[in-house]
């Protein structure tokens, strides 16, 4: 398969460690880790033609795949505060 964009480590390319230490640590985390990387890589199917899908369903899963984005960096942000 090509190349997925949105990967985590592409998103927040500078957080590379806690990524790693908060998969392997907070199951939470690792929860929300695993359903974005699934609900990206069903975007990028869907965008690429090998799974074909409404414009609606494209959208939705977007807004998942950006609410998903957006708790994963809350708490990339919160264990920075804490390790600073």
């Amino acid at each position: 398969m090509s190349h997925v964009p949105h990967e985590l480590h592409e998103e927040f390319p500078d957080a590379a460690d806690t990524l790693h230490a908060l998969k392997t640590n907070d199951a939470h985390f690792a929860r929300l880790a695993d359903e974005y990387h699934t609900v990206n890589r069903e975007v990028h199917r869907i965008e690429t033609d090998v799974e074909p899908a409404s414009d609606e369903a494209l959208e939705e899963l977007k807004k998942k795949r950006l609410l998903l984005k957006d708790q994963i960096a809350a708490l990339l942000a919160a264990a920075a505060n804490t390790a600073s």
